[in-house]
């Protein structure tokens, strides 16, 4: 038997007691009671309180509100799952009956999946010891979203103060029919930069336009010729997302302002595009600030976020060989590069080999009911990440369990 099929022969032993109920009432809790990043105290001890009863060593508050569950079972391999814990500010329209009770925030994401997913496999694995050998530890982790958590963990000692790990493992809740498990080897996910943008103007009455510098117009015409930085300077054959996210100016319809704020996001997959399109951005901001005549120069916040994911091929494909065995060949493919970002990539030691997948999740009465003929044309007519639409199937609790359970039986001795 090769080891890709052994390791996933020995999943389906250790998840076969799993109970769907068990892990759709887990899931269900969750959803009704998100947390924002750094806020995840309840859903921090409800899933500690599970890793402790299964018998691991758990020490909470790493990185603020992270955990890290520690099950050293002999001599072996040390592998890393983690799963990220954070709610976004989305208020949620799926009418769903297990909706969330806290106005004004969701897991619209799919982070209580993740960490159901996480506990699940965390307890099977754990009731299946015997079966394996070396240490197995679960990283609970705050503020994805915001893009703090990851760099919180290191920072509060994770690389330290716990068995350095051999090999880490994640995965994300996707759209797309569920019952597919896209890997991508080398770059899945790409870099992600924030930047903030004041306009300094020269305020007054709406009546006198003409006595003032209108940070507004400014504004405007900088929001409209940042449209073009990547259709105009970035080549076809790369890839680069430049969204204006927010636009804040003024106080009341007859006032003329004295500043505007712009937040930008830049996702790029090179770091000579990164480069490009950030000189870019500075040269529009100014040049409009220049031309408006605006008092002072503008003021450019670059806040680097995440970096780029790139899974290790051979790992990549190893893990990937043990899912088609799991689920079919048919279920695993190769999606490409997306454009969304992670900061999982972080929590790896350098030199520490990772891999990272996708589990879509879309209902199919959902996916059918899409209008399109395509895959990509019906993607995009689907609730996604971050849509206050989005409720993933739960049919995907259990094959989410065993994608992380075979994955860290193929490392563990």
């Amino acid at each position: 038997m090769s080891e890709p099929a052994a390791a996933a022969r020995l999943t389906l032993e250790l998840t076969d007691g799993l109970k769907p109920d068990g892990l759709e009432d887990l899931y269900r809790d969750l959803h009704r009671h998100p947390e924002l990043a750094f806020q995840e105290h309840r859903t921090a001890d409800r899933l500690a309180a599970r890793l402790r009863a299964a018998g691991y060593e758990v020490t909470a508050g790493v990185g603020r509100t992270g955990f890290v569950g520690v099950l050293a079972n002999g001599d072996g391999p040390v592998v890393w799952l983690r799963g990220d814990m954070d709610a976004l500010p989305v208020r949620e329209a799926t009418g769903l009956p297990y909706a969330s009770t806290v106005d004004g925030v969701m897991h619209a994401c799919g982070h209580d999946l993740h960490i159901t997913w996480l506990i699940g496999a965390a307890e099977a694995l754990a009731a299946g010891r015997e079966t394996w050998s070396g240490t197995l530890v679960v990283v609970g982790q705050p503020a994805e979203e915001s893009g703090g958590g990851a760099a919180a963990m290191v920072a509060d000692g994770l690389h330290e103060r716990f068995p350095r790990p051999d090999v880490l493992f994640g995965q994300h809740a996707a759209p797309g029919l569920a019952g597919f498990y896209p890997h991508t080897p080398g770059l899945i996910m790409s870099a992600s930069d924030d930047i903030d943008v004041v306009v300094h103007g020269l305020g007054g009455h709406g009546s006198r336009p003409e006595s003032t510098v209108d940070p507004v117009v400014t504004g405007a015409y900088i929001v409209t010729r940042l449209q073009s930085v990547v259709s105009r300077e970035v080549a076809a054959a790369q890839s680069a997302v430049l969204t204006v996210g927010q636009f804040h100016a003024g106080t009341q319809a007859n006032i003329i302002p004295a500043e505007a704020r712009l937040a930008l996001n830049l996702r790029t997959q090179d770091p000579e595009v990164r480069e490009r399109v950030l000189a870019a951005v500075r040269r529009i901001v100014t040049g409009e600030c220049q031309a408006a005549g605006c008092p002072r120069p503008p003021e450019i916040t670059v806040h680097p976020g995440y970096p780029n994911t790139v899974n290790d091929a051979s790992l990549d494909e190893e893990i990937a060989s043990v899912h088609r065995e799991l689920f079919g060949a048919h279920a695993v493919f190769d999606f490409g590069p997306a454009m969304g970002s992670e900061d999982f990539s972080l929590l790896a030691p350098a030199g520490v080999p990772y891999d990272y997948w996708y589990v879509t999740t879309t209902p199919v009465d959902v996916w059918e009911a899409a209008p399109g003929e395509g895959l990509l044309e019906r993607l995009g007519n689907v609730p996604s990440n971050h849509s206050p639409l989005f409720a993933p199937d739960l049919s995907v609790l259990v094959p989410g369990v065993q994608t992380l359970v075979s994955a860290a039986l193929s490392k563990l001795s």
